[in-house]
């Protein structure tokens, strides 16, 4: 194992991109460390490259041309158009899947698929190609049911319809084009009951190493009430979840990786599998190619261990069990969003109070929506603002001090829930 210094490019903008640059930061093999395209916070660990992240050429060349020895790619985006691919091709080190294995987020039909053909508990489900007939089949079930836009629809094309008038609109919405391209092919699924518990992993495409378990809050508004969005909060680890499900979660992980590998797809990266705790057990919601947003902002400061270590043996065929451990610390992540999130907002509001907030001790506050305006003032410049993270030994501890920093950041505008992680306490029945 080598121990020099390599630099590093990092793909994205949000939580999950600062909270990668912050822990990949921490090991001793990183050298320079750039970002593309970056946020308000990143800039302090990071100089800003300037490129396309979602061109394969463009990041490849750029990468080769700057000596780059390790490119993390964080968003869907540009994996599933293929940068790790172009990247690869280069001969430079790339955390991520190549475009083949990231339409396991990519197509939600190519998932099922390859669910079915691992034999993964999932929802049962029919695709579609136009909306006459995914119509008339949503009428013969009825609701409640789940609509979805096969392709990427940066978390929005999901429909969780509780009567048949509701999945009808759903229907209509992807096929009107709502969803873009995402929404050719729809996919309607069973309404699943149970709650739900996101498990990152870490995979070269052979071995795969399972990251703490979270639980992310989707609805914009207290009680799980409201829209649908990118998340508003999340803590690690579940305690809900039974040492059986979590093996059966790794199982069903596993059973994936193996699957792609026998079909000639190796995928390299990080695995994100959805489940639903349900009474049958846990299933497959759905797999994302790349670390979740915000479950990152809570795993990553758990763990224990070098991740640009971990990185490069996912990409070399070389990872191991014991490259990763974790600390019994629980972590609570409250995210700040803009008023009006996840309908319009506006952006440009002054943020204050961040370095107070992180002066409490095991607060972080990583950046999201932010950016530092022409006068160099730190404004709001996104939905999701800011993620404030922080890492305690017991639950309440790590929960009280997230909201306490919350009450110490300000921007005009600043909307947040005030329940997140209520469910630890609660259990199943909440």
């Amino acid at each position: 194992m080598s121990d020099s210094k390599i630099d590093i490019l990092l793909l994205g903008s949000g939580g999950r991109e600062h909270a990668l640059l912050t822990k990949l930061a921490e090991s001793p093999r990183a050298g320079k460390m750039w970002v593309a395209p970056g946020n308000g916070g990143m800039d302090a660990t990071a100089e800003v490259a300037d490129l396309d992240p979602e061109s394969p050429e463009g990041v490849a060349a750029w990468a080769a041309g700057h000596g780059i020895g390790l490119v993390v790619i964080g968003p869907e985006a540009p994996l599933v158009a293929g940068v790790a691919d172009a990247v690869r091709a280069a001969g430079i080190p790339t955390f991520g899947p190549n475009g083949k294995a990231a339409q396991m987020e990519g197509s939600k039909k190519f998932a099922k698929e390859v669910m079915e053909r691992a034999g993964v508990p999932t929802a049962a489900y029919r695709s579609f190609t136009d909306e006459e007939s995914c119509a008339a089949y949503v009428r013969e079930v009825g609701g409640p049911i789940v609509v979805k836009a096969d392709g990427l629809a940066a978390g929005k094309g999901v429909i969780v319809a509780k009567t048949t008038e509701e999945a009808l609109e759903g229907v209509h919405e992807c096929f009107s084009g709502a969803f873009g391209q995402a929404g050719a092919t729809v996919v309607v699924e069973e309404m699943m009951e149970g709650p739900e518990c996101s498990l990152l992993a870490l995979t070269d495409g052979k071995t795969l190493v399972p990251l703490a378990t979270s639980q992310d809050h989707k609805r914009a508004l207290d009680g799980d009430l409201g829209p649908n969005t990118g998340g508003m909060g999340v803590y690690s680890p579940v305690p809900m979840v039974t040492p059986d499900e979590l093996a059966q979660m790794i199982d069903v992980e596993k059973r994936v990786v193996a699957e792609l590998a026998a079909e000639g797809i190796t995928y390299s990266g990080c695995l994100y599998g959805g489940f639903m705790l349900t009474k049958d057990g846990p299933k497959v919601l759905e797999f994302n190619a790349r670390f979740g947003d915000p479950e990152t902002q809570v795993v990553l400061p758990r763990m224990k261990g070098d991740l640009v270590e971990a990185f490069l043996a996912c990409d070399n065929g070389t990872l191991s069990e014991d490259q990763v451990a974790w600390d019994d610390d629980w972590a609570v992540s409250v995210v700040l969003t803009s008023a009006g999130y996840p309908g319009k907002y506006e952006k440009g509001k002054a943020i204050t109070g961040i370095d107070r907030a992180e002066q409490l001790e095991g607060v972080t506050v990583y950046h999201a929506g932010t950016k530092v305006d022409e006068s160099g003032q730190l404004v709001t410049n996104g939905g999701r603002v800011l993620d404030v993270t922080a890492v305690a030994p017991t639950f309440e501890a790590a929960r009280a001090q997230a909201y306490a920093a919350v009450e110490l950041i300000d921007f005009e505008g600043k909307t947040f829930r005030t329940d997140i992680g209520m469910r630890a306490i609660k259990g199943r029945e909440a």
